[in-house]
């Protein structure tokens, strides 16, 4: 998957479980798990919506390497 994420480290930063992150972002803890393995890929507006949460821009947590694979 060209779509390499972050999100584990950031909540780990700030201590957060997947379930808190989850409510935080209106989504479930199924969802948060998912994104951290992989196996999803959020929607803009979620993307951002978890930027904001950790204040920092959505290139810091998700990353799109075209052609570089996982």
């Amino acid at each position: 998957m060209p779509l390499i994420n972050h999100l584990k480290e950031h909540r780990a930063r700030l201590g957060y479980n997947q379930a808190e992150l989850g409510k935080m972002a209106g989504v479930s803890r199924q969802t948060i798990s998912l994104i951290e393995r992989g196996d999803y890929s959020p929607s803009v507006t979620l993307a951002l919506k978890l930027a904001s949460i950790f204040s920092v821009l959505v290139e810091d947590i998700f990353n799109y390497n075209e052609g570089e694979q996982e």
